[in-house]
């Protein structure tokens, strides 16, 4: 093949791939604005609305005891709900968590989205949320970088419309966000990551074939450079 043919595959090549590179480049300078405009991850702090060790009458054994007969304890904590202390019991295996009273033993199934409120009213200063989804699976807000399923989405009604994502298993938000934060996001996973196509399978087989492109184009440029650097001499 001489200098001539490598050199139109290189053109056209280099053409067709150029427009991955530039909303690579595109996001990537979008990526490092957002490290300016959009506060990092919160530290990690204890969650919960604080224990009273007097309030504990009942120990965890008898909490366990409470379940019904068959359960298999994975893990116990210990939350404080409502000014209340709470024995949050995780069953094996892994399932939706039991919570039992620490003061006289009643199970309440409806304390895990107490306790999933309190923590995002708490991350947001107290602000009023309001639940609006619980998530199981990754969407296209809440990708699966955040990879704690399953989470509590709150809302708060603010001109911003901000929302948090709220595990109760790590007692934490896995995510916050508003509009603004999330047209900046939408933007960088459109473009870096092709998110605008559905199919995962699909959207890796295309990066695939663009990165492969883009790999030919350098080495045929490469290529070029030493096949026509006798003639520059």
């Amino acid at each position: 093949m001489n200098a001539k043919t490598i050199r139109q595959f290189h053109r056209w090549i280099g053409l067709l791939f150029s427009f991955s590179i530039l909303m690579s480049a595109g996001s990537g300078v979008l990526h490092n604005v957002m490290t300016r405009t959009q506060a990092p991850p919160p530290p990690a702090r204890p969650s919960g609305g604080g224990l009273v060790a007097e309030m504990i009458k009942v120990s965890a054994a008898e909490a366990i005891a409470k379940l019904p007969t068959g359960t298999t304890v994975q893990a116990v904590n210990l939350r404080g709900i409502g000014g209340e202390p709470w024995y949050q019991i995780y069953p094996a295996p892994p399932g939706a968590a039991h919570y039992v009273s620490a003061v006289d033993g009643r199970i309440d199934p409806t304390q895990d989205e107490r306790y999933a409120a309190e923590i995002a009213s708490g991350f947001l200063g107290g602000t009023a949320v309001r639940k609006t989804d619980f998530l199981t699976a990754f969407n296209v807000e809440y990708l699966n970088i955040f990879r704690v399923l399953p989470v509590h989405r709150f809302d708060a009604d603010d001109p911003r419309h901000t929302r948090v994502y709220v595990s109760t298993t790590t007692g934490s938000v896995t995510r916050h966000t508003d509009d603004s934060r999330q047209f900046e996001a939408n933007f960088f996973t459109n473009f870096h990551k092709l998110g605008f196509i559905p199919n995962k399978d699909t959207r890796d087989l295309v990066l695939t074939l663009l990165t492969t492109g883009i790999f030919l184009a350098a080495v045929l440029g490469i290529l070029l450079f030493f096949l026509t650097g006798r003639r520059r001499g």
